[in-house]
């Protein structure tokens, strides 16, 4: 019995060594299932290389999720597609099956406050992680908070940084107004994925209105015909959906007050 269990610690420290952490974990249940089904070796080695990779992918997906900093969002299944008074189904529906990440397209939600757009920007860039890709999910002040350093060479590692992932989702450009200087940063992280990566971007403001959020900026010009050159752009237009929920709530509490 002892000697039973000696060899099954040294199997289970042999395992973690070449990195089967899974079946090293589940040691006792794997071998269990092994006897009872009596598994051929091919049947064994096959039952293994399975249950590593399944935890491999799954490890390597909470992973890029964390990195990636998408967060909560409701998912795609309860958004009212007949809310909004003016919004193109298709290319929505299109980006879904992540043909313009491959294709290295940018997307463009475009349309006023409560509408979706970043439930639709986090629900892709979830699909997108979903499907192996990486995924870096920040709003523009964020970003533009973090680009303004004083050392060029961290300020070069930090564009590289935002440079490297397959799908960059910028979410809320236009909901503040910026400096010259930021509107350089912008296209810099722009002009390093163009052609080479996907931009999905999220903003309130028509592209006509983007020197209001960059006043007296000379790059937005070129900025804008880097980002829309290979691009889907879609406006989504109406009422907000939050505006609703309030006076639904409202009304909701009149009606209980009667």
């Amino acid at each position: 019995m002892n000697s039973l269990n000696t060899t099954k610690t040294d199997l289970h420290s042999q395992l973690l060594q070449i990195g089967l952490t899974t079946t090293a974990q589940s040691l006792d249940d794997f071998v269990a299932r092994a006897t009872k089904g009596r598994w051929s070796p091919q049947m064994l080695l096959e039952e293994l290389a399975r249950t590593e990779l399944q935890e491999r992918s799954r490890r390597s997906f909470d992973r890029r999720l964390k990195c990636s900093h998408v967060g909560r969002f409701k998912p795609m299944v309860d958004f009212e597609w007949n809310w909004p008074t003016k919004i193109d189904r298709s290319i929505i529906e299109r980006a879904f099956t992540l043909d313009f990440i491959g294709d290295a397209r940018n997307l463009i939600l475009m349309g006023s406050n409560g509408l979706g757009k970043t439930m639709i920007a986090k629900s892709i860039a979830y699909a997108a992680l979903q499907a192996g890709y990486s995924v870096m999910f920040r709003t523009a002040p964020e970003i533009l908070a973090d680009l303004h350093c004083d050392s060029p060479q961290t300020l070069r590692r930090k564009l590289n940084r935002y440079a490297r992932p397959a799908l960059l989702a910028i979410d809320e450009v236009g909901y503040l107004s910026y400096d010259t200087a930021a509107a350089d940063l912008l296209y810099e992280v722009v002009n390093r994925r163009y052609e080479r990566r996907s931009i999905l971007i999220t903003t309130n403001k028509a592209f006509k209105d983007w020197n209001t959020v960059f006043p007296n900026a000379t790059s937005i010009a070129t900025l804008l015909d880097r980002l829309t050159h290979h691009a889907d752009i879609t406006v989504i237009e109406g009422q907000s959906y939050r505006v609703r929920e309030s006076e639904m709530e409202i009304a909701a509490r009149r009606k209980k007050n009667l």
